[in-house]
Formats: structure tokens, sequence, C-alpha cells
């Protein structure tokens, strides 16, 4: 079974592209926190592609900093370096993102926005 779930945040916003077939595609990069040796935090930098109207909703309603919740698959790959040596490559293929925190308006009604942040599942 290959299946993964990342709770993390945006390190940039999403770059949404289109195939020559005209399907879209949006890649992200979700930073996740990890526990460290003497319990300092690290972060793992995950790269993220999502398909079709999940790759528009992502490049529409997310940001650099967005919290979300991911869930896909793992999917490998190998290519030549230009230094003809072999390379691996790894990503999620992202079946559903769902969006962790949204953008309110304050209490002073002057519409600044500030973020709430929603427990994930």
């Amino acid at each position: 079974m290959n299946v993964v779930v990342l709770v993390g945040r945006l390190t940039r916003d999403p770059e949404l592209r289109y195939t020559q077939s005209g399907t879209p595609v949006t890649n992200l990069t979700v930073a996740v926190d990890r526990p460290g040796s003497s319990g300092e935090h690290k972060a793992d930098f995950i790269p993220v592609t999502a398909w079709n109207k999940l790759a528009e909703n992502c490049a529409n309603y997310l940001a650099q900093g967005s919290l979300v919740a991911v869930e896909g698959r793992i999917e490998t790959g190998t290519y030549v370096g230009k230094d003809g040596q072999k390379r691996k490559t790894f990503s999620v293929v992202a079946s559903h993102v769902r969006f962790l925190n949204r953008k309110k308006t304050d209490e002073t009604g002057s519409g600044e926005a500030s973020e709430e942040s929603f427990e994930p599942f």
C-alpha cells in the first residue's frame, strides 16, 4: 500500500502550469517538522504535485506559509544528470489537499486579514 499523509506549511507559492494537452498541474513544496537529536526540531521539504481541478484550487487558494494536510502516494523516478550520473527522484502525488487555515477579517471590521487555524483531521 502506497499512502502518504503530510501536515505542514508551503515553502513558496504554488506554481500552476498546463501540460501540452491542457491538463492543469501544480507543484508545491511542503515543510514538515520532525524531531531531531537533543530535542531540536528539523524540517523535511517534500515536493508535492497536484493535478486537474485540485491543481487549480491549490494555485487559487494557497500561498507561501499556508498550513495544509496532503494525502497521496509516493512516486519515484530516475534521470541521468549532466555529469552522467544516474539520479533518483521522489515526490508525493496528491489525491486530496485540505486547507487547514483561512483568512478572516478582524473584529474591528478593518478588513485586515488574520490567520485562523483548524485542527487537522
